[in-house]
């Protein structure tokens, strides 16, 4: 097919083709268009970045009727991630100004009020996530009984994340007869089996195979140690540009780090995973889409919601653990026919998944050189970096201990003024001073003693002071050796005796 006007779409959906920018559809639009037309079931495997939401928004919207007031949905789009939600629905919103459809995401991290109130409005099409789908139901906040069109769209990533029970239930919500669409990147076995219950009689559009790359993006390899990609990075953020580029690492913790080492290359940016909220992976996500970020870094949970045309090149900061992974990174980059490039930093650890990767795309990678990057003298400043830092955090034994006592110490008292707060709250009195006790005790003990006759008090005797005794002789002088003491006896003898 050389353009959409031949693939069976109306007028209006046409010129919502054109406001969109499309102008030559793609293999999978051209195969899948006028199959959704004809009312089939399909399922379509493509590699990301081939136009698959317009594959089925275009030619779904053209046939869709429209809801009365406080029905709907007539059409449901399940897709895994909040990003692929909202493109979704960017592209539906584009199509809907000239269709008239009203158009309602319900995603998760955000508020439930605004998305119950746009469903009891009514609505045409709904696009969501499974989990917040879900709930919604169990709130009876939507019906899925008038639904005559459902799309699972990135099917295999949602076995992935664990989604497929939710997305059986949904399907199983969908009572009324219904036209079903499976897009994939990949259709595996466990995708396979699920298509065989889910869709009536499918018809199949493979346009990438299982493992299958883009033609469009050039894969290359840097071997490096762990501790030296900082400095592999930064070198290569210099020599081939950081316009807009894309780094993918394994964890949000590592991800967080990296953006944090590369803000202090020199460059802007970001990170992207699922601990951001909604707000601030779409802030990261717009920035990215218009240059105020240059590099983001992401984590594979959002590697498909990242739909930016004309990424410059991909780095894989930190292979991954699933080879399938490794093609969805890649796909960011060579986007709708742009060339693209794809480098990992590949570490000895790597080798395992290096070879479970070359294995599914059946190509080996080439490796490549860095431009101005000495590998041998940033693996030697690594190693000196964490020397020191091991030498830094190295404690003497006897000090750990102590530390350790002191923290036992802290614990112990701060439970003790726990339970002393909590007695408080409840009323109940609270521990009693032990000393404080043994005070009153005695004072008590004293006051109930027998009082003792008073004696008479001695006279003094009128030279020394000192008490005299009943036979009214003075006693000796007893030695005071306290300061200034000593020497007031010595006077008082001398004295006497003369």
């Amino acid at each position: 097919m050389s353009d959409f006007s031949s693939l069976g779409l109306s007028p209006k959906v046409l010129q919502a083709v054109r406001n969109l920018g499309y102008e030559t559809p793609t293999p999978v639009q051209s195969e899948t268009i006028p199959l959704v037309l004809a009312g089939k079931d399909v399922i379509a495997g493509a590699q990301t970045g081939t136009g698959k939401t317009a594959a089925f928004c275009l030619p779904c919207m053209d046939k869709l009727g429209h809801a009365g007031k406080h029905c709907g949905p007539l059409m449901l789009v399940v897709t895994p991630t909040r990003e692929l939600a909202d493109q979704i629905g960017a592209v539906c919103a584009e199509v809907a100004k000239l269709t008239k459809h009203k158009v309602t995401t319900v995603v998760g991290g955000v508020s439930y009020n605004p998305q119950r109130e746009a469903l009891r409005r009514g609505t045409d099409v709904l696009i969501a996530t499974p989990g917040r789908l879900e709930d919604l139901m169990g709130q009876e906040s939507v019906g899925l009984d008038q639904v005559g069109v459902v799309v699972l769209d990135e099917a295999d990533r949602m076995v992935d994340m664990g989604f497929l029970p939710a997305v059986k239930r949904i399907v199983a919500a969908c009572t009324a007869p219904h036209q079903t669409l499976l897009f994939s990147a990949t259709i595996d076995d466990a995708v396979q089996k699920f298509a065989d219950g889910a869709l009536h009689h499918p018809v199949s559009v493979a346009i990438a195979r299982k493992g299958e790359t883009a033609q469009t993006v050039d894969q290359y390899l840097v071997r490096i140690s762990h501790a030296a990609k900082p400095s592999a990075l930064k070198a290569l953020l210099q020599s081939r540009g950081a316009k807009r580029v894309i780094v993918f690492a394994r964890t949000r913790h590592r991800a967080d780090s990296c953006a944090r080492r590369i803000s202090k290359m020199g460059f802007k940016a970001e990170a992207l995973h699922s601990d951001k909220s909604q707000n601030q992976r779409r802030r990261a996500l717009d920035a990215f889409a218009k240059g105020k970020v240059n590099v983001l870094v992401a984590t594979d949970v959002l590697a498909r919601g990242i739909d930016v045309d004309q990424v410059d090149y991909v780095v894989n900061y930190d292979i991954p653990t699933q080879p399938e992974d490794y093609i969805h990174r890649i796909g960011r980059t060579g986007r709708a026919g742009a060339t693209g490039c794809a480098i990992s930093l590949v570490c000895p650890e790597n080798a395992k998944e290096l070879r479970d990767i070359e294995a599914l795309i059946k190509r080996s990678i080439p490796e490549m050189t860095i431009p101005g990057f000495d590998v041998e003298a940033a693996e030697s400043d690594a190693a000196d970096r964490s020397a020191q830092l091991a030498a830094r955090r190295s404690k003497d034994p006897e000090v750990e201990a102590a530390v350790k006592d002191l923290s036992a110490q802290k614990r112990k008292q701060r439970k003790k003024k726990a339970q002393a707060e909590a007695r408080s709250k409840a009323g109940a009195p609270a521990a009693k001073n032990p000393s404080a006790k043994k005070k009153r005790a005695k004072q008590a003990s004293a006051a109930q003693a027998p009082a003792q006759t008073a004696k008479p008090a001695k006279k003094k005797d009128k030279r020394s002071g000192v008490p005299k005794p009943a036979g009214g002789k003075a006693p000796a002088v007893t030695k005071d050796m306290r300061p200034g003491r000593a020497h007031r006896a010595a006077v008082e003898r001398q004295r006497r005796r003369g």
